[in-house]
């Protein structure tokens, strides 16, 4: 039964990813024309970005929300290593575990394909003319593609994954943690010109892909600790 519900929930988010694949391929593409719809409003009619270096946007959304999920997993990283000596939190240790690994890997995945990326950064891809600005995408300054700080948001979705069987609820709490503050922090670098709204949605299904594929390997080990 658990080997049938195992299967059912992997096809369907495969197919479900694939789906989405295909739409950001062909619907998303990086500094196609929904890119740059909502990267616009963020330029001045020189090809800056006035808020680049905004407070509220570097201090708040780039600097305090990402130390507070990452103040989190120190606590879980924290706990799972108690569990090895309390009793008490002997029972979830797989779950710590689990949770703060896969996340910290997802994100590594994340900077990994970003370190080996020839996608420049909008704000660096816009040159100045006489009668405004022009793209230029041939730029390959900077590296930024996936978002790295939406990353940061988007590995909570590991906890979707920890607790969908044991904690429906607590599941689909992470769930939405992680695709809203994903979502808002990867807009939060595409106000400030870092990222187009393509290099967020793409973070976002790299991780989710890559936690279901773990999640496939290690179904049985987690279902069998909780």
């Amino acid at each position: 039964m658990q080997n049938s519900e195992s299967n059912k929930f992997f096809l369907g988010n495969s197919l479900l990813l694939g789906v989405l694949f295909v739409v950001l391929w062909f619907v998303f593409p990086v500094g196609g024309a929904i890119d740059m719809h909502f990267i616009q409003p963020w330029m001045d009619s020189t090809g800056h970005f006035p808020l680049k270096n905004n407070w509220y946007l570097v201090e708040i959304n780039h600097k305090v929300v990402k130390h507070i999920i990452i103040g989190f997993y120190v606590c879980v990283l924290i706990a799972w290593i108690a569990s090895f000596k309390s009793a008490k939190l002997k029972v979830y240790r797989w779950q710590l575990g689990y949770l703060f690994w896969v996340s910290i890997l997802s994100t590594a995945v994340v900077g990994l394909l970003k370190a080996h990326s020839a996608h420049a950064c909008p704000w660096s891809m816009t040159e100045q003319t006489a009668f405004g600005y022009v793209w230029d995408f041939s730029a390959t300054k900077g590296h930024c593609f996936p978002g790295g700080h939406a990353s940061t948001g988007f590995s909570l979705i590991s906890g979707f994954f920890v607790f969908r069987k044991s904690h429906p609820k607590i599941a689909y709490l992470f769930l939405c943690l992680g695709l809203v503050l994903g979502f808002i922090m990867g807009w939060g670098q595409m106000m400030r010109g870092a990222h187009f709204l393509s290099h967020n949605l793409w973070t976002g299904w790299v991780i989710f892909a890559f936690n279901l594929v773990l999640y496939r390997i290690f179904y049985k080990k987690l279902i069998t600790n909780l």
